[in-house]
């Protein structure tokens, strides 16, 4: 069993608990586990499985893979480039903060939680996968959705964890099968369009992770039947680390927008996008900040 092992150093005002409320979100623990200062994870890495652990310790974060087989599973620095963008080291939340500090409305949520950074999901498939399960439901459904597919997919790491399937193992399913696991033709026509461009190599989502550029990423993705704007906005956050995505569709972000602004009228997708639009480029930050006001963990 092939282990790699890092070190992350971790910036000031760092906020672990962001980052174990969003792997949290299962209360099964099927997949997931934290407990305390960290937490442990099953994944597919190189296509074998995989439990990251994950440590809170001393300022640093501190990681641990252990593969199953015997296959390479790379060398610590990718475990490290792994870390440091599922913790969101690369967000530039102090400036941000700086810029927005003292904003009639935005300043109370940042000071409210200073140094909040977007937790981000292990690999862009799993983010994209997860957005698609969302689309139009409630965290609560989506999640178990979420737990019904990786119990389809069966793929397990000798820990116990089940693993977030990879793209070549949802592209090996069929509609009935995501039927099974709750989720409705049209979300199943999506995952599989997606997953299979993915295990094709026409989909190279990992390989954008180094300079795509996130227009033609948006551009790219939204050419895939059943994946819209909201879809797409999420994954970028929550895939790449993308915070200018506009999600004024969300129903969270326009229940805490609706607080902010203290008006008694619901908020439209248009009068949020409205609003939204004069944070550009943080617009997704400024939407995982309104998520967090209502303390929902995350979408």
């Amino acid at each position: 069993m092939p282990l790699l092992h890092c070190s992350i150093p971790l910036p000031p005002h760092f906020r672990p608990q962001d980052i174990l409320a969003f792997h949290r979100r299962d209360g099964e623990r099927l997949a997931e586990q934290v407990d305390g200062d960290g937490l442990r994870k099953g994944l597919s890495w190189r296509g074998a499985p995989a439990c990251l652990a994950l440590r809170f310790a001393g300022g640093e974060a501190r990681l641990e893979l252990a593969l199953d087989g015997d296959g390479d599973g790379g060398d610590a620095r990718l475990l490290e480039q792994t870390g440091r963008r599922m913790l969101g080291l690369a967000q530039p939340v102090e400036a941000f903060e700086r810029r927005y500090r003292d904003h009639p409305q935005l300043g109370r949520l940042i000071a409210a939680r200073p140094g909040m950074r977007v937790p981000q999901t292990a690999t862009p498939f799993e983010a994209l996968a997860w957005a698609i399960t969302g689309q139009q439901i409630s965290v609560q459904a989506a999640v178990s959705i979420r737990r019904r597919l990786l119990q389809l997919c069966g793929r397990r790491h000798s820990s116990g964890l089940l693993c977030h399937p990879d793209a070549a193992a949802l592209a090996a399913l069929d509609a009935d099968q995501l039927g099974l696991a709750g989720f409705s033709r049209a979300k199943s026509r999506a995952l599989l369009a997606l997953s299979q461009g993915a295990a094709a190599g026409e989909l190279p989502l990992d390989d954008w992770l180094a300079d795509m550029p996130a227009a033609d990423i948006l551009a790219r993705l939204l050419a895939v039947p059943g994946i819209g704007p909201w879809t797409v906005s999420y994954a970028l956050l929550r895939g790449y680390g993308w915070l200018d995505g506009s999600l004024h569709g969300d129903v969270a972000v326009r229940r805490a927008l609706q607080m902010v602004l203290a008006t008694p009228d619901k908020v439209s997708a248009p009068d949020a996008q409205r609003w939204l639009e004069g944070f550009a480029p943080w617009r997704a930050l400024v939407a995982a900040h309104l998520w967090a006001l209502l303390q929902a963990g995350g979408f």
